[in-house]
């Protein structure tokens, strides 16, 4: 029996949650926000409580229990307050900047700039580091995944270089530092 997917999903006030056929559907002010859950979960939706039910009792349906909980939970959290991520970049030369609205310009130290489209809910803005001139960009929208997708392709540009530090870099991840070559 999965402990996660036992425990009530609370609605808040500002929010609508409908359950129709396979999805669940949840609006609130941040936007609107589906999602297919599996035929071995059933969800009932009680006042302002929403509880998940398991089908069957084999172990794919108990895995889906606690995962469906958590989807419906983030997805509430999502599209009342919304999620975010901070990316610096680091690195002589190396800029961000918005064109156009929907295009985020990154120049990498390579011998074009990459254009990298903003997906549909994404909100991106470029600003500075304060101490340094580092450029920072800060990724926000309602779907939790879709916010680390952005940040992780980001990333995938210019992976962060160990020696000295240069690249794009997603703040709260832990990057392991190397020490250089030392002289005889």
């Amino acid at each position: 029996m999965s402990r996660i997917g036992k425990s009530p999903i609370e609605v808040p006030a500002k929010t609508k949650i409908a359950v129709s056929g396979g999805t669940v559907a949840v609006e609130g002010p941040k936007g609107k926000l589906a999602y297919t859950f599996p035929k071995n979960v059933k969800i009932v939706v009680t006042g302002n409580t929403v509880n998940i039910e398991r089908v069957g009792e084999d172990r794919q349906s108990n895995a889906q229990h606690g995962t469906t909980r958590a989807l419906i939970a983030n997805m509430l959290h999502g599209v009342l307050e919304g999620y975010s991520k901070d990316i610096v970049i680091k690195g002589v030369g190396f800029r961000a900047a918005m064109k156009g609205g929907k295009t985020l310009t990154l120049n990498l130290g390579y011998s074009h700039p990459i254009d990298f489209q903003i997906p549909e809910g994404i909100k991106i803005t470029v600003g500075e580091e304060a101490n340094t001139k580092n450029p920072t960009v800060k990724i926000e929208g309602c779907d939790k995944q879709l916010v680390g997708a952005v940040a992780a392709e980001l990333k995938h540009y210019y992976k962060p270089e160990p020696y000295k530090g240069k690249g794009v870099h997603i703040v709260g991840e832990v990057y392991r530092r190397k020490e250089g070559k030392k002289a005889g």
